[in-house]
């Protein structure tokens, strides 16, 4: 379980780069959009590259998926779209924030419900407090 922590902290740590990054990728380039489409351009040949060496077999089992799980690419491109344009504007510590808190309450309603076969995980208020406690914690690094 370790290894599952710090391979998900370091993807936490990514977001923050990946924000600061492609918005001034997207200023240098004067167009967010275009920025944006060059993450997504590196990003798939990586994923492309993975996917060749795992093997691709797993592709053809798309066809049969429920559609709207095809939903999250749609989702990614807007975080990745809102961040680009905004960061620039609104700080990258509190477009991050923001992220941060939609995360925590999405995440707790997944879990809480089940969603789209989470494990559930009921909101008890031990629960609950601490999604409070860590919105104040990042609500707190982000005071002037």
């Amino acid at each position: 379980m370790a290894h599952y922590a710090l391979i998900m902290l370091a993807s936490g740590i990514g977001i923050p780069l990946l924000a600061a990054l492609n918005a001034a990728l997207g200023q240098h380039m004067g167009s967010p959009v275009a920025a944006a489409t060059i993450l997504f351009s590196v990003a798939f040949m990586a994923c492309a590259a993975l996917l060749l060496i795992t093997g691709p077999g797993a592709l053809a089992q798309a066809a049969g998926a429920p559609r709207h799980l095809f939903l999250a690419g749609l989702l990614v491109a807007f975080y990745v779209l809102s961040v680009t344009f905004i960061a620039p504007y609104f700080g990258i510590g509190n477009a991050i924030f923001f992220v941060l808190l939609g995360q925590m309450i999405s995440a707790a309603a997944i879990d809480q419900f089940g969603l789209f076969g989470a494990r559930v995980s009921p909101i008890t208020l031990t629960r609950a407090s601490g999604v409070a406690l860590m919105a104040v914690g990042v609500w707190l690094t982000q005071r002037g």
